[in-house]
């Protein structure tokens, strides 16, 4: 008797750092846009709003692959509980950073695998926290120059030079602070039946 195919892997995202991400790991997939109202709901804490929004956009682009495991993620940047978003403008940037200097900014970032075939969700939320240099607006003005990350919370490219930006990080996945935590993703992808290391 032959093996049952693996299902097909879709990642609900058009985000070039999330398919950046998950490329890393050697395995196929296609990418749709989910097209989800991320508007929080009222008192809606961080960590709930990330992973419901992870889910319905998950469950959104399963309409269009009903045989497929859809990979949803969302992230939030969070500073005295209050949601940084992305900044979209370099002075939206430069206030989010001199905001963040001297401090901790804790990123959340909701995870969801969902079984289109079944409509299983396995969904969880990965912390990440960022202690922040002291930073002076030369120093913010000058990254912003340099790397323009209007469309990253926080302003900033962990991945790029934004690494100057921070005194240390913490967290136990820090693909998460990317956007798509793969330490997370691997045994939810395994429990489905794909495996990144062939095994």
């Amino acid at each position: 008797m032959s093996p049952t195919p693996s299902p097909a892997l879709v990642l609900a995202s058009t985000s070039r750092y999330r398919r950046a991400l998950l490329e890393q790991l050697g395995l196929s997939f296609r990418t749709d846009s989910p097209e989800v109202d991320e508007t929080p709901r009222p008192n809606e804490p961080p960590q709930v709003l990330v992973m419901r929004l992870a889910e319905a956009k998950a469950r959104a682009v399963a309409e269009r692959h009903p045989d497929a495991l859809i990979i949803g993620s969302d992230q939030v940047a969070c500073l005295d509980g209050d949601i940084l978003g992305k900044p979209g403008t370099r002075d939206r940037a430069i206030a989010q950073l001199e905001r963040a200097s001297g401090r901790s900014v804790l990123f959340q970032t909701g995870l969801c695998l969902l079984d289109a075939r079944s409509g299983r969700a396995q969904t969880l939320v990965e912390p990440f926290r960022v202690h922040f240099r002291s930073l002076s607006r030369a120093r913010i003005e000058g990254y912003l120059d340099r790397e323009q990350p209007y469309d990253c919370a926080g302003s900033f490219k962990s991945e790029g030079l934004g690494i100057a930006l921070f005194e240390r990080l913490e967290g136990e996945d820090p693909n998460a602070l990317i956007g798509l935590p793969l330490i997370r993703l691997i045994p939810l992808l395994e429990t489905s039946g794909i495996f990144p290391l062939g095994i």
